[in-house]
């Protein structure tokens, strides 16, 4: 396997004559894409891990650890935060690293996730730090701004502690869990109305749904398809979006959201090196006029380079079992990315991210403290080559077990 690895990385580089395209200097600002009718940084950021115990080992005590990620991330120009309702301690996520079939077997589980998900204390805390992060971010680069007033920087324009204003403002798109009992549509309407409360804001960015109960309760999919449209009619949000939706079920919501006239910014699927990718996804978001999100690009961690199996995550965490059964078969890739990264002089993760953004996705990686922020942000102002990217897919193509699908997600 080594040497066939050698070989077609040798191979490659006769190909191409760059893995790497510069586009900017270091510390250069992040970019800005379409989505939709609106205009989001060109990398965003997860929010899953804020709060959550089970993968993450969350903390109340790392709260001051993960706003010095934060404030990294938007003095580099990221403004987009995916978030939800359910994020913070077990929520239902956490449980979707089971069997795929487990939660329709076996009612109890999923009854359990949800109620995990809906009533410890820290449900809806990465909403609750969200909110507090931007306040006290804003109330720093004011008062920063205000100390440094007469600064030659600030008199000759480019102060860096320019308090964020329009383009630069935080965009928070927060998704709506459609649990059991949502089944109206002035629920979610209710759901948005909560979330902006603990945000402290007056109106969402993006208002997604998600997941689709097309699976496994078609009946309230209606419902919570009415319920979107009715949240940004009631002026709560800019735009709408979905998440572990496929090209069908994102055409036919697509569909009735353009006779509702409501736009539709994003849609979000588990992309990255490890999932079985097709390009029908990228194409129906091309033909509903909307930005794809890719998250979990880095696969939980495991595409970081940071795992083996002599060095897996802890004992209880459900990462450590997932990651047994994929590394064997994730050779192929993992491999490929070291090499990639040596040539290009960047980390395996920064060279993954970056494959997202080749693809058109605007990755949304976590981070929960300043070092990943500042390996994520390593991901920004240069490009990967065609040749390197294609390299890439071919590695991914070959791995043996990929990662398990979310179990919410539509054709």
């Amino acid at each position: 396997m080594a040497c066939l690895l050698i070989l077609t990385f040798l191979g490659f580089l006769t190909q191409s004559s760059s893995l790497v395209t510069n586009l900017s200097s270091v510390g250069a600002k992040i970019g800005r894409v379409s989505a939709g009718p609106i205009e989001i940084s060109s990398l965003g950021c997860g929010t899953w891990s804020w709060g959550n115990k089970l993968l993450w080992d969350y903390d109340p005590s790392q709260d001051e650890e993960i706003y010095s990620a934060y404030r990294a991330i938007r003095d580099a120009g990221v403004t987009i935060f995916d978030t939800a309702d359910s994020y913070g301690a077990y929520n239902v996520c956490g449980y979707l690293l089971c069997d795929p079939f487990d939660l329709f077997r076996d009612n109890n589980i999923m009854m359990a996730a949800f109620n995990f998900s809906g009533t410890l204390e820290l449900n809806g805390r990465a909403e609750i730090l969200l909110g507090k992060f931007e306040r006290r971010y804003l109330e720093e680069k004011t008062n920063n701004s205000s100390n440094n007033m007469f600064s030659v920087g600030n008199l000759f324009g480019g102060d860096k502690n320019e308090r964020p204003s329009g383009r630069n403002k935080q965009q928070v798109a927060t998704k709506f869990a459609p649990y059991p009992w949502r089944v109206t549509r002035g629920s979610l309407v209710q759901a948005a109305r909560e979330s902006l409360k603990r945000l402290d804001q007056d109106k969402l960015c993006v208002a997604q749904l998600h997941w689709s109960t097309a699976n496994y309760q078609p009946f309230q999919e209606g419902a919570l398809w009415e319920g979107i449209a009715d949240i940004y009619d009631a002026g709560l949000c800019e735009a709408v979006g979905v998440s572990n939706y496929g090209p069908l079920q994102l055409q036919k919501f697509s569909k009735r959201m353009e006779e509702r006239q409501v736009p539709i910014a994003i849609a979000q699927v588990q992309y990255s090196l490890m999932t079985a990718r097709n390009n029908e996804i990228l194409e129906a978001c091309d033909d509903v006029g909307c930005r794809l999100i890719s998250y979990s690009p880095l696969c939980l961690g495991l595409l970081t380079g940071k795992y083996d199996m002599d060095n897996l995550p802890r004992p209880g965490n459900p990462r450590r079992q997932l990651f047994r059964e994929l590394l064997p078969g994730a050779k192929p890739v993992l491999g490929t990315l070291k090499a990639v990264a040596k040539e290009v002089n960047k980390t395996p993760s920064q060279v993954a991210i970056n494959w997202a953004i080749c693809k058109g996705t605007v990755p949304i990686p976590g981070a929960r403290n300043l070092k990943q922020a500042q390996e994520n942000l390593g991901s920004m102002g240069w490009r990967l080559s065609k040749g390197a990217v294609e390299e890439l897919d071919i590695a991914s193509a070959g791995i043996q077990k990929k990662m398990i699908e979310n179990i919410f997600q539509t054709r």
